[in-house]
């Protein structure tokens, strides 16, 4: 299943990178941790906000405080955005500048975002975004008081524009480079959990998720 193109999905540059594949842009918002929206305020001004986020289905939800601009420009018809998600996976060294690069997924979502002011949707996203941290953190502590609910705001933006771009391999130098005595390759990188660091008079053991989701638990 793939998204249909439209002129704010087609890139005018390197379209061999550019796909509009369902199951790989939900891949690379499920394994992300951290989006940016982009808006533009009422007072004319661009804006982005990086929060953390999850997806439900084809909608994704981001998450922020009432008072924040996003959140009250997104009440009435909503606010139009531009949502990006990129996960970095290498850093590509070339013989020359021109063709320094690096290897990445990403994807870049438009459409107009809503405010949640369903109850039982807006729990559910906010019980989704917590558990983006681990698997069943969200049962592992405390859920909002009425107050903290009343201060949170969610967003929604349905996935119907869509793009992924994703850039693989190595170095694409010029072929009268390639004899240069310049070192060029690829540095792989990723993002690894490390080992969890108890906050002061935690009793409780550390719980299974963390171990889930990657991390070297001691207990």
């Amino acid at each position: 299943m793939t998204y249909p193109r439209t002129d704010r999905t087609t890139s005018l540059r390197v379209p061999e990178k550019l796909g509009y594949d369902v199951e790989a842009a939900n891949a690379i918002l499920d394994e992300a941790h951290v989006c940016h929206v982009g808006y533009v305020a009422a007072d004319g001004l661009p804006r982005v906000l990086p929060t953390v986020h999850a997806r439900l289905g084809d909608v994704l939800y981001v998450h922020g405080s009432t008072g924040s601009r996003a959140m009250l420009e997104g009440r009435g018809d909503g606010l139009d955005v531009c949502v990006t998600v990129t996960l970095l996976d290498g850093l590509i060294y070339s013989r020359a500048w021109f063709h320094h690069s690096a290897n990445y997924r990403c994807v870049i979502a438009h459409g107009k975002a809503r405010l949640v002011s369903d109850a039982e949707e807006k729990w559910t996203a906010l019980e989704r975004i917590v558990d983006t941290y681990g698997d069943g953190r969200a049962a592992a502590s405390r859920p909002p008081t009425p107050k903290e609910l009343a201060q949170t705001a969610v967003l929604a933006l349905p996935l119907t524009e869509v793009s992924v771009k994703v850039r693989t391999g190595g170095p694409k130098d010029e072929p009268e480079d390639l004899d240069l005595p310049y070192w060029a390759g690829v540095v792989p990188l990723s993002l690894t959990p490390g080992a969890p660091v108890a906050d002061e008079g935690v009793t409780a053991a550390p719980p299974a998720h963390l171990a889930r989701a990657g991390a070297t638990v001691q207990s």
